[in-house]
């Protein structure tokens, strides 16, 4: 019996291997051979209460084309991995929670500009923030997006073991002419 995140992984895979929305160039679909992930890690799938800020202050955030997206600030939240506490701001824009962090893997094992997630509203108002969920900005498969670049405050210094990896195969290398 396949999980919901495996079946969730596997229906994102056909996605970008024939949907023409995909990031992918016509020639990286015809090499993809799925993303890389992380083994599912209940321990990073968190129910948070986020200590909203007293005033909604806004942050511009550069993308990685140059240009400059605006969130809200909603508020900060706190958890441990690892045995390590570590602190992350959510945002907020007409789409819904947004969630840009860079870990300690990045560069290495995690994509360097970091990752993104949408955290969910639970019904008692805290939020959900499913790190397994954790996936990379479009950018890195194709540089004709443009991708909000995480703020400082939402690097941390501890890994997280969750979400996609670095995309890895000869499709990353595969021209788009």
């Amino acid at each position: 019996m396949m999980s919901s995140l495996t079946e969730f992984r596997k229906s994102k895979d056909e996605f970008f291997a024939h949907n023409q929305h995909s990031p992918l160039t016509p020639a990286q679909k015809q090499a993809f051979n799925g993303l890389s992930y992380f083994p599912e890690n209940p321990a990073l799938r968190l129910e948070v209460e986020v200590a909203p800020f007293p005033e909604q202050a806004h942050i511009q955030m550069q993308t990685s084309t140059g240009d400059v997206q605006t969130y809200a600030c909603f508020g900060k939240f706190s958890f441990i991995v690892d045995g390590t506490e570590a602190q992350l701001t959510i945002y907020v824009n007409e789409h819904g929670y947004f969630l840009p962090f860079v870990d300690s893997q990045a560069g290495e094992i995690t994509y360097g500009a970091g990752r993104y997630l949408e955290p969910e509203e639970l019904p008692d108002g805290r939020l959900l923030v499913d790190f397994n969920l954790a996936y990379n900005p479009y950018c890195v498969y194709n540089d004709m997006w443009s991708c909000p670049i995480p703020p400082a405050e939402n690097r941390i210094a501890v890994p997280i073991r969750a979400g996609e990896k670095n995309p890895t195969g000869d499709w990353m290398g595969a021209e788009s002419h």
